[in-house]
Formats: structure tokens, C-alpha cells, sequence
């Protein structure tokens, strides 16, 4: 439990800006349901979801690096998701799966070469005793545009991707759990990136998702 709250070369919940961050979302907070309760909506919809603002290096995963980019893909969001428990003495964890994304968009899946997600974040919080599983990914936006169901967190039960979204199509379908984790395995991580994304992937993660998303979802809607 000691590792679940110090900061780590990613999780650096001990930066002044990432301290102050969650101490300014939990003013007022009744306790620490309520606290990881208002940490997980600030980052969830404070900082859109970008697939492509890859940066595979220890500085550019790091919690405080997220907070002033104000976007982040699934891992950068745990991370921050986590430091901000651990800012205001909450243990948190980097939980980690494969997943099939199913309604991803057709130019990142041709820019990964698959629709499975290797190593999707999410952010393990231990609170009353247990630890439950909080998904900081997709914004409320982006979730409206897709159709997506959002997902909500109360704190005592999982909040991990629907299987449907609310068209009734297939949306997120979990194939492994790699553990939850006191820091992130970087190795392990980029191992897996290595041997299952295209190179361009990786090595150049160039796109705009915003656009991408407008782009479908219009087509979509005509």
C-alpha cells in the first residue's frame, strides 16, 4: 500500500502543478469516495482524448506533462488519474488490458494495422478497502459524438468500457488483463507496441483525432 501513494519517475504526484491541480478539484470533498469521485471527472472530461499525442518516453508519460498538454490517451489519463489519488492520499495503481475497440476510427485503425488496443490504461483506486477500476479516457464529447456510453464513477463498483454502445453496436470488447501496477511497466509496454502496431505508429504518431472524429460521425449522421 506504501508504493500505491509515492510518486514514481511517471506517476509524479509529488509536482507542484499536479498537487495543486488535485487539491483544487477536492475542495470541499466529504471524504475519499468523494475525492477520487470529483479527481475522476476532472480528468476525464478536462482533457480530451488523443490517441495520437504519443510520446513513448518517461518525461512525456509523466502525470504533470498531461495536465499541461490538457489531452492524453488512455495510459497519460491513468497516470494523471492516479497521481492526483496519490496527491491527496489515496493509493492508485495503473491497471492495464488488451481490448478491441470497435468503434475506433477507420484512420487510426489503418495507422495502428489492427483494431486491438495493447495495453489500454486504466487507473486502479483503493478506496474502503478495495480497489476498484476507474476509465479516464474518453470525454463526455467525444462519447456524445460516437454514441458512446460514457462511463460514470461512484466510486465503489468498476467503471471499465460497455460491450455496446447506444445504437446497440459492438463497442469494447476486453480480451486480457495485464495486472495493475504501483508504476508503469514501460518495457513491457513498448514491447508489446513493438511487436503488434505498425512502425508509423511508434515511431510517428501523426493525426488529427478531433477532426477524424467530426469527420465519421457526420458521415454517420447522413
Amino acid at each position: 500500500m506504501t508504493k500505491a501513494l509515492q510518486p514514481t519517475p511517471t506517476i509524479d504526484s509529488d509536482h507542484p502543478a499536479v498537487a495543486a491541480f488535485a487539491e483544487t478539484q477536492t475542495q470541499g470533498a466529504a471524504d475519499d469516495v468523494d475525492r477520487a469521485v470529483r479527481l475522476y471527472y476532472a480528468v476525464r472530461d478536462g482533457f480530451r482524448y488523443d490517441p495520437y499525442s504519443l510520446n513513448l518516453t518517461v518525461p512525456g508519460l509523466r502525470a504533470s506533462t498531461t495536465l499541461e498538454a490538457k489531452r492524453g490517451w488512455c495510459v497519460t489519463k491513468a497516470i494523471l488519474l492516479a497521481a492526483c489519488c496519490r496527491a491527496v492520499g489515496i493509493p492508485a495503481r495503473l491497471g492495464f488490458a488488451d481490448v478491441r475497440n470497435h468503434l475506433s476510427t477507420e484512420r487510426l485503425r489503418q495507422f495502428m494495422g489492427t483494431d486491438v488496443f495493447y495495453w489500454h490504461g486504466y487507473t486502479a483506486i483503493e478506496l474502503g478497502g478495495c480497489w476498484v477500476k476507474a476509465t479516464p479516457a474518453f470525454n463526455i464529447e467525444l462519447c456524445q459524438k460516437f454514441r458512446i456510453r460514457p462511463l460514470d464513477f461512484d466510486g465503489t463498483a468498476d467503471s471499465i468500457y460497455h460491450p455496446f454502445d447506444l445504437e446497440g453496436r459492438k463497442h469494447m470488447e476486453y480480451i486480457r488483463f495485464h495486472g495493475e501496477h504501483d508504476d508503469l511497466p514501460l518495457d513491457e509496454m513498448l514491447a508489446a507496441f513493438v511487436e503488434h502496431y505498425s512502425p508509423s505508429m511508434t515511431e510517428s504518431p501523426e493525426g488529427d483525432f478531433d477532426q477524424e472524429v467530426e469527420d465519421e460521425t457526420r458521415d454517420l449522421a447522413s
